[in-house]
C-alpha cells in the first residue's frame, strides 16, 4: 500500500506540473482563454483560499488512480488504453457537464479535455512504469 501510494503521489506531482505546461501552451495558442479566466462570475480569484484545493485535485486523481491501477492490472490493459478509458470515464462526463453548467467557451473545454488526456497519459505510464508486478 505504501508503494501504491507513492506512486500516486509522484503521478500527481508530474500531472500538476503538466498541468502548469500546458495551460501555459494552450494559453499562447488561445489568448482569449486568459480572458474567461480572469471572469470572478464564474471563477474564484487566486487570492481565495479555496484555490489552493486546485493544487491538490492532481494528487487525488493520483492516489485514486494507483489504486485502480494496482486492482486491475490483471487484466493487462495497455497503459495508454487504461488512460484513455479514464479520460472517457472521468473528464470527457466532466466536461459535458461543465459546458452545459457553465458560460465557459468551447476552446476552454477543449482545452482542459487536452490537458485532461495528457494528464491520465503521463500518470498511467508512471504506474505502468513503477507499478509492475
Amino acid at each position: 500500500m505504501k508503494r501504491i501510494i507513492l506512486v500516486g503521489l509522484l503521478a500527481g506531482a508530474a500531472m500538476l506540473v503538466a498541468n502548469f505546461v500546458l495551460n501555459d501552451i494552450v494559453n499562447a495558442i488561445l489568448p482569449s482563454l486568459q480572458t474567461e479566466y480572469q471572469n470572478t462570475a464564474v471563477f474564484r480569484p487566486w487570492s481565495d483560499p479555496r484555490m489552493s484545493l486546485y493544487f491538490l485535485y492532481p494528487f487525488f486523481i493520483g492516489l485514486a488512480l494507483a489504486l485502480v491501477w494496482e486492482r486491475t492490472e490483471g487484466i493487462y490493459l495497455p497503459w495508454s488504453r487504461f488512460a484513455f478509458l479514464a479520460w472517457l470515464t472521468i473528464s470527457v462526463p466532466g466536461m459535458l457537464i461543465t459546458y452545459a453548467s457553465f458560460q465557459v467557451s468551447r476552446w476552454m473545454i477543449l482545452g482542459w479535455l487536452l490537458t485532461g488526456l495528457v494528464d491520465l497519459l503521463l500518470a498511467s505510464w508512471i504506474y505502468h512504469k513503477m507499478l509492475k508486478r
